[in-house]
């Protein structure tokens, strides 16, 4: 009895509680990545949870097909929750995109579900900010939307040092396939087996390769091309120095991300310490509004994700951003905690209360009588900033900075004010 009374209050494999700690960190997450992305003149835009099976069977490739939440509906239809918003903002544009001034600049902060196996970095449910350019395919928009990429990671306090941005071009490869007569219908199931290179064991790559009539050293010696003999990526940087985001960014030629729609400049961001994790990535897909509004619309468009599980854990393992998160979220801990030392002056205290928090001033106090020396206790553990103490010397209160253990004797009309001065 007890057994089956665990298992049913475990939450399914792969999905996570927030308890409040948790969805402290989720906030300061979201908090970090609105701010940013307003500041590049990104503006906010959300789409169902839900949506048409058809919709990712048209261009989002084998694997991501293989990892839907798929089921079919009381009405009979073939729907699943939302893998990733790509498609999504794809069906949106092509809805409605003669409502919108160009270049449409776009993010949304979503929960996505892909059922694959549970791991560090990688659940089950997750959440993405998804940033896209629509209807510019220069190389100041590329340049742009990396620059936000880089932005993103930036305002969690990780530098260069920490991150870097590995850029690619799918055009190159279709290119070396073309010199080396692979039909192009194959591109797909060869760029597959780049994407594992330096995942997978060499020997087993090369056999891969043999299918294309291709070795391992034609792929090491195209990897090894001189950037002056790559088109277009002098520019880039060049668009990037402006920008002051250069040192974070190198060419990786291995970078071709999974995804079917991708058809240009892809990039992915990782972190430089000895795990070497994606951390989020993009690029072009300039066929993908085509395709999903069946050749009625035709916009370039570029865009990234970066997820919340593995940022979270990177945050939280270096120390200079681990302190950075913590400093941000006590600044948004409770304001102040009511102590009241007297039980005589109880209906004062939660008018005082009610007072500052129609103030915007965010308070609590104790709901039963209780020893003052418990009040400041839980003041403490609820990471208040502020004591303020309600006792037999009313209308004055006295004011404990409970971070720097300072005092003061203030007049409760004045509360306000000292509260909302204070830092």
């Amino acid at each position: 009895m007890l057994a089956v009374l665990q298992m049913e209050l475990q939450h399914l494999p792969g999905f996570r509680d927030f308890y409040p700690e948790d969805r402290a960190w989720l906030n300061y997450i979201f908090e970090c990545w609105r701010t940013t992305a307003a500041n590049f003149g990104f503006a906010e835009y959300d789409g169902p949870t839900l949506e048409s099976t058809d919709l990712y069977k048209k261009k989002s490739g084998e694997e991501l097909k293989s990892q839907l939440f798929r089921f079919e509906d009381q009405g009979g239809r073939d729907v699943c929750l939302r893998p990733e918003m790509t498609p999504t903002l794809a069906r949106l544009v092509a809805a409605r995109e003669r409502d919108f001034k160009k270049p449409i600049k776009w993010f949304s902060i979503s929960p996505f579900f892909r059922f694959e196996k549970p791991q560090k970095g990688r659940l089950r449910e997750f959440y993405q900010i998804n940033c896209d350019l629509i209807g510019d395919n220069s190389l100041a928009s590329d340049a742009e939307l990396i620059s936000l990429a880089i932005n993103l990671l930036r305002g969690f306090g990780l530098t260069s040092r920490d991150f870097s941005v590995r850029l690619s071009n799918r055009n190159l490869w279709s290119d070396f396939l073309k010199r080396h007569d692979v039909p192009v219908d194959r591109t797909a199931e060869f760029l597959s087996i780049i994407d594992k290179l330096g995942r997978e064991e060499e020997t087993r790559l090369a056999q891969k390769l043999t299918a294309f009539n291709l070795t391992l050293d034609q792929i090491h010696s195209f990897l090894a091309t001189p950037t002056d003999q790559l088109p277009g990526f002098e520019e880039l940087f060049r668009e990037f120095r402006w920008r002051g985001v250069e040192d974070f960014c190198e060419l990786d030629l291995t970078i071709v991300r999974g995804l079917d729609y991708y058809s240009g400049l892809v990039f992915e961001l990782f972190d430089r310490g000895r795990e070497n994790r994606a951390l989020g990535g993009g690029g072009r897909y300039d066929k993908l509004i085509e395709v999903i509004s069946d050749g009625s619309v035709d916009l370039p468009a570029a865009g990234f994700a970066i997820g919340d599980v593995v940022l979270r854990n990177f945050l939280e393992e270096l120390p200079h951003t681990r302190a950075l998160a913590a400093e941000r979220m006590v600044k948004r801990a409770l304001r102040g905690y009511i102590v009241i030392a007297s039980e005589s002056q109880r209906s004062e205290a939660v008018k005082l209360a009610t007072r500052l928090r129609e103030a915007g001033i965010s308070v609590d106090f104790p709901l039963e009588a209780t020893k003052v020396g418990k009040q400041f206790q839980t003041a403490e553990s609820l990471g208040t900033q502020y004591a303020v103490v309600v006792g037999q010397e009313w209308p004055q209160v006295r004011l404990k900075n409970l971070r720097t253990r300072e005092e003061s004797v203030v007049l409760e009309a004045e509360l306000e004010n000292n509260l909302k001065l204070e830092n």
